[in-house]
C-alpha cells in the first residue's frame, strides 16, 4: 500500500458527507461511502485492493473503530431506558422468536446458515436509530414510546453484536466462546479501574492537566483498551467485533467526556470508520447482484423480512408502527458479518452484495420511521 492509494480512499470517503449535505437526497453518510469504495474496488475500476494485507489490516481497524463507536451510542445511563428494559427485554424475544424461522426461509435463497440470516433479520443499530430519534427533539425523545425504542434498539443490538462470532464460528466453539469470555471480563475488570481512578484526586489532576495541555489522555486510553482486546480477542480466532464493542460499552459506562466524544469523532468518523466502509466496497461485486436472480430475492428476502419483524414486534407489544420503522436499522451487525463472511468463504461475492444492499433499505426505512415519530410528536405513547 502506497500514500497514494491511502490519500485516494481518504478521498473517495469524502462521497459520504458530500451525498448527505444534498438536503433532497436525504442520503446516509454510509451510502456514499459505499458507493466510492464499489466504484474504485472490484466492481469498478479495481484501483483499491482489499485483499492487501496494509489496507486489509486498516480496514480490521476501522471496524474496530466503528463497533467501539457503536459501544459508545449506548445509552447506559439512562434512567428513562432503563425503566423500559422488561419490555425491551420480551420484544427482543419476540424478534427472535419471528427471526429464526425467517433465517430457515432465507436459506433457500443465500448461505446455508439460517442463525447468521436469523441475526441479521432480528439486527438495530443504535448507531443509526438513536441519533435519528436524538434529532426528533425533546417533544418526541421525552415519551414512553422514545424510550421504549431506546432500550429495545439498545437490547438487540447489544445481543446481536454477541451472536455474531458465534454463528460465524467456523473452528472451535469453545475457543471462540472463551476468547469473547475473556475480552467481556477484560471489560469488567477495566470498568471497575477507569471508575475508581476517576475518583481519585491524583487522575482528576492529571486529567484537567491533559485537558489544559492537549494530550487526549481519554482517547489514548481508549485506544490502548481497545487495541488490547482486539489483541486478545484475535489471538483465540473471536472476533474483533466483540472487543471493538466491549472498549466503547465500557467508556460509556464510565461516562464518556464531552471532548473524549469529540475526539473520537475525529478520529473514527474522521478517517478510520470511512476508510472501513470504502475498503467494504471495494470487496463488493455488485455485478454478481445483478447476473444472480437468487442473490436479487435475497436481498429483497432480508430487507422485507428485517422490516416486517421488527414492525410485526413493535405492534405485538401495543407500540407504534413508527417505533417498529425506526428499530429496523442495521448497520454495524450486517457489515460485520459480510466482512468477515468473505474472508472465511461463508459469503459468496452476490450473497454480500445482496445483504449490503438490504442495509442501505433498513437505514431508509429507519428514517421513514423516525420521521413518522417526529409527526406524532407528543401524542405518541406506549
Amino acid at each position: 500500500m502506497t500514500f497514494g492509494v491511502l490519500a485516494l480512499i481518504t478521498v473517495a470517503g469524502l462521497a459520504g458527507p458530500l451525498l448527505a449535505a444534498v438536503p433532497r437526497l436525504g442520503v446516509p453518510l454510509v451510502v456514499g461511502e459505499i458507493a466510492a469504495g464499489v466504484l474504485l474496488g472490484r466492481t469498478g475500476l479495481r484501483l483499491v485492493d482489499p485483499d492487501q494485507p496494509t489496507v486489509a489490516f486498516l480496514s480490521d481497524v476501522g471496524f474496530a473503530m466503528l463497533m467501539f463507536v457503536v459501544g459508545t451510542h449506548l445509552p447506559l445511563r439512562d434512567a428513562s431506558m432503563r425503566r423500559s428494559l422488561r419490555p425491551a427485554a420480551l420484544a427482543t424475544v419476540l424478534l427472535f422468536v419471528l427471526a429464526v424461522p425467517a433465517g430457515y426461509l432465507l436459506t433457500t435463497l443465500g448461505p446455508d446458515r439460517p442463525f447468521v440470516l436469523a441475526v441479521l433479520v432480528a439486527s438495530s443499530s443504535a448507531a443509526v436509530a438513536l441519533p435519528i430519534l436524538q434529532s426528533l427533539g425533546t417533544a418526541v425523545t421525552a415519551t414512553p414510546a422514545a424510550a421504549f425504542a431506546t432500550a429495545w434498539i439498545t437490547l438487540t443490538d447489544v445481543v446481536t453484536v454477541l451472536a455474531v462470532p458465534l454463528v460465524l464460528a467456523t473452528g472451535a466453539l469453545g475457543h471462540v466462546l472463551a476468547g469473547a469470555g475473556l475480552v467481556l471480563l477484560g471489560g469488567g475488570v477495566v470498568f471497575l479501574g477507569l471508575r475508581y481512578l476517576r475518583r481519585t484526586g491524583a487522575m482528576k489532576s492529571i486529567r484537567k492537566m491533559s485537558k489544559r495541555r492537549g494530550w487526549a489522555l481519554d482517547l489514548r486510553v481508549g485506544l490502548a483498551v481497545l487495541f488490547a482486546f482486539a489483541a486478545l480477542a484475535t489471538a483465540f480466532g473471536t472476533s474483533i467485533l466483540i472487543a471493538g464493542f466491549t472498549a466503547g460499552v465500557v467508556l460509556a459506562a464510565t461516562g464518556e467526556p464531552h471532548r473524549l466524544a469529540q475526539q473520537l469523532v475525529g478520529v473514527a468518523e474522521g478517517f478510520l470508520v470511512p476508510l472501513f466502509f470504502v475498503i467494504l466496497g471495494a470487496q463488493l461485486q455488485f455485478a454478481a447482484l445483478f447476473t444472480s436472480d437468487r442473490a436479487l430475492l435475497l436481498f429483497a428476502g432480508i430487507a422485507v423480512a428485517t422490516t416486517a419483524a421488527h414492525v410485526v414486534v413493535a405492534l405485538v407489544v401495543r407500540r407504534p408502527l413508527a417505533v417498529g420503522l425506526l428499530a429496523t436499522a442495521s448497520l454495524g451487525v450486517p457489515s460485520a458479518i459480510v466482512s468477515i463472511g468473505l474472508a472465511q468463504g461463508v459469503l459468496d461475492a452476490g450473497q454480500a452484495a445482496a445483504i449490503v444492499s438490504a442495509v442501505l433499505v433498513t437505514i431508509a426505512v429507519s428514517a421513514a420511521g423516525g420521521v413518522l415519530l417526529g409527526r406524532r410528536g407528543t401524542t405518541v405513547g406506549a
